[in-house]
């Protein structure tokens, strides 16, 4: 939240204690990102692409279509200019 930008070489990792669904928002953020939610053993759940930033009060809620432990938030757009489909792995 609040980041003017993010390097094309960053993302921010988010790490749950469960597996479960999630659901992520876009209030107070800057730049669109793409979402990416990961099961407990990496494997994609599904992809958010492009996710624009929440300019209202009442803002759309981005979420997994399965349980998911790991989301990583990237730059928009960049999921589909590297490739990453739910086939692609995922390793830290």
């Amino acid at each position: 939240m609040n980041r003017t930008n993010l390097p094309e070489d960053q993302g921010m990792l988010f790490i749950f204690d469960s597996e479960r669904k999630r659901e992520f928002w876009m209030k107070n953020t800057i730049i669109p990102l793409d979402m990416i939610f990961l099961d407990k053993d990496f494997k994609i759940v599904n992809i958010i692409k492009n996710a624009q930033p929440c300019k209202s009060l009442d803002c759309e809620f981005y979420s997994s279509t399965g349980p998911a432990r790991y989301v990583i938030e990237i730059n928009g757009g960049l999921s589909s200019k590297y490739n990453i489909t739910n086939q692609t792995k995922i390793s830290w």
